[in-house]
């Protein structure tokens, strides 16, 4: 999923209850099933920011030879500035774009 596109919020913003535990009819579950997507967020953008830094890794001996590369500087601030894995995970819980079942209630 891109992530960099998302519509969640930056910054601190507080959520209709009601409209977050809708789906289940629990808050509790809603959260925890929010947790684990945000999880899921985060592994994912580690993994990526991870992969676009080993680009600009250079594998020295000598600590005198580290530099500051502008690209790098770049990439980790552009990282920085998107919303945290909560809040699109929150974004997504009230787009209805996450996928959840109880177990018990597929069984016959």
């Amino acid at each position: 999923m891109d992530y960099k596109n998302s519509t969640a919020a930056t910054t601190t913003v507080t959520y209709d209850k009601n409209q977050i535990e809708a789906p289940t009819e629990n808050i509790y579950e809603a959260i925890t099933i929010i947790a684990k997507r945000a999880e899921q967020i985060s592994g994912d953008l580690k993994s990526e920011l991870v992969e676009k830094l080993e680009e600009f890794a250079t594998y020295t001996d000598s600590l005198d030879e580290i530099f500051e590369n502008k690209e790098q500087i770049e990439v980790s601030k552009f990282y920085e500035r998107l919303p945290k894995a909560t809040a699109i995970a929150v974004q997504e819980w009230i787009e209805d774009k996450i996928y959840h079942r109880k177990p018990e209630e597929n069984q016959e």
